[in-house]
């Protein structure tokens, strides 16, 4: 239609009208450049210097509306640019035709960029895919994408050559993953050059971070085969040559019941230890799930859980009165089966399978503090398995005051820090009280030893069963009869060397002249009768300074 129109005008134009003016003339359009925006309107003004022009107008494909008219120019306004295309202006003038085009570009700058990566979870040195698009862009000759890790350019690419068919504003491209790729950012940015018109438009996706692993082995669980039911047990599962080890799950139960596991993890190691407390008894199976991304393995343990209580030790009187008779029995728990082996200490023979072991026994001081042992054993799951429980004897009895912990002769030296030494015994441990001259000593504080302490003291020692009494003698000696009983000490040690000495010299040595024989026994028998003498001096010289 708009070609017929064209051809009707310049129909027109080569019939001169009456008065036309010969001459040369031009035909201009305004903008001489046009840059629109997709989807956006176009103002054009169309004028020729042909002082009474003839028919005149534009052609064009786009939607047109004439808003002003002159002697010499047209303006019209071009809606919904939505492509590129040219406009033609023309003009007549004297039967003379001319006219002029105008290029309008249609651009539609890259708001929206996307990036994708494919996967997004990537087993290390496995290949993964880049691949950035922009939906709307025009003009597509004058993109730029270009594909980024990090700062880094990964890949740049133009449009310039690309077929009209085959244009499609995306880039991909395929890369090898590696360590230094676990947690870096890839992003794609879009420029659009328009720079001859005085535009330049640019935007950048999202930035992705690409999800490296490692994770080819199965777990392990660490659990004792055997579990006994109410009791606190610790179990780990531990991964190994797994990458990042610090993003592994782990998820651990035992049957239906979920524990609380506690993450650690070093190098390409990950482990996770939990307390587990089994609840009911029988053959269970203690699972270990452990993840990372969009990948997972599960190990899983077998484990028997067990019922066996500590055996019960029972003693008819814990505090008895010493002479008490008294029974004590070893039993297995209720909650045991089948039934354990008992052992009561002191008893010869074990009892019958299912029954208790006893003891009769008189209760004597003696047994004040011993321990009674009751020991079970239990066969479970081919392991044998045992149990002790003890319990202590207090036996009541009256104080006493032994020579051994109380002597009932003591000696002190003079000027020396002393303490008087008694120990009472007894259960309940009995309190002590000594006394002097009718006043309390006192037993807690060191005294200074002097004369005036030689004495005789009564000491009592008391507790709820009754109380007993004894003198001690104390006598305090001065520093001169010490050093005389050292040096007899000392006297007599010296002289029981020397006869020692003969002895083994006379039973040792060869006797091979009877006359050099009897010259030494002579010799001994004198020997022997000035230590005899010496003896008895030393012994006159200590009595006559005690």
């Amino acid at each position: 239609m708009e070609m017929l129109l064209f051809g009707i005008w310049a129909l027109l134009a080569l019939i001169s009208p009456p008065g036309a003016t010969e001459g040369p003339f031009e035909v201009y359009v305004q903008p001489d450049k046009a840059l629109v925006k997709f989807g956006q309107s176009l103002m054009v003004n169309c004028s020729t210097t042909c002082p009474d022009p003839g028919p005149s107008g534009i052609e064009t494909f786009l939607k047109r509306t004439q808003v002003g008219k002159g002697p010499q120019w047209k303006e019209f306004l071009l809606e919904n640019v939505t492509e590129d295309s040219i406009l033609r202006c023309f003009f007549s003038c004297a039967g003379i035709q001319k006219d002029t085009s105008l290029g309008i570009t249609m651009y539609q700058p890259p708001e929206q960029v996307i990036l994708e990566l494919q996967p997004a979870w990537v087993a290390l040195d496995e290949v993964f895919t880049v691949k950035c698009h922009v939906p709307r862009v025009a003009p597509l000759e004058k993109l730029t994408l270009t594909l980024l890790r990090g700062d880094q350019e990964l890949h740049r690419k133009n449009f310039m050559n690309l077929s009209v068919a085959s244009q499609r504003a995306e880039v991909i491209i395929n890369v090898k993953a590696q360590r230094e790729d676990k947690r870096c950012n890839f992003s794609c940015h879009a420029e659009l050059d328009l720079s001859s018109h005085g535009e330049f438009f640019h935007s950048s996706s999202v930035s992705k971070v690409l999800r490296i692993f490692e994770f080819s082995q199965r777990p392990h669980i660490w659990v004792s085969p055997l579990l006994e039911v109410g009791t606190a047990e610790t179990v780990s599962c531990e991964m190994a040559k797994v990458f990042p080890a610090e993003e592994v799950m782990f998820h651990m139960s035992l049957g239906d019941q979920e524990l609380s596991p506690f993450f650690s993890w070093e190098g390409d190691t990950a482990w996770a230890n939990a307390t587990v407390r089994a609840m009911e008894t029988g053959d269970q199976e203690l699972s270990c799930l452990v993840s990372l991304g969009p990948m997972e393995q599960t190990t899983r343990e077998p484990v028997h859980v067990y019922s066996f209580p500590p055996p019960i030790l029972e003693i008819e009187e814990l505090y008895p009165l010493a002479g008490t008779d008294l029974n004590v029995t070893c039993s297995g728990h209720l909650l045991t089966s089948p039934s354990p082996a008992l052992r009561l200490q002191g008893t010869p023979d074990l009892p019958d399978p299912g029954e208790p072991a006893w003891l009769l026994l008189t209760a004597r001081e003696e047994d004040d503090g011993r321990n009674f042992s009751c020991e079970a054993s239990l066969e479970v799951q081919g392991q044998q398995l045992v149990k002790t429980t003890t319990v202590q004897l207090h036996v009541l009895y009256k104080p006493r005051l032994e020579e051994s912990g109380c002597p009932g002769h003591q000696t002190w030296m003079e000027g020396m820090e002393q303490m008087l030494a008694c120990v009472p015994k007894g259960n309940p441990t009995p309190s002590l009280v000594c006394t002097w001259n009718g006043v309390i000593f006192d037993l807690e504080v060191p005294q200074k030893a002097a004369q005036n302490y030689t004495g005789t003291y009564c000491c009592t020692a008391t507790n709820q069963l009754g109380a007993v009494s004894k003198d001690i003698a104390l006598i305090v000696q001065g520093l001169e009869e010490g050093i005389s009983s050292t040096i007899f000490i000392i006297v007599i040690v010296i002289l029981g060397a020397g006869v020692i000495s003969i002895a083994l010299y006379l039973n040792y040595r060869p006797c091979k002249i009877e006359k050099r024989k009897v010259h030494y026994r002579q010799r001994e028998k004198n020997k022997e009768e000035e230590s005899q003498l010496a003896v008895q001096q030393a012994e006159k010289y200590n009595i006559q300074n005690c």
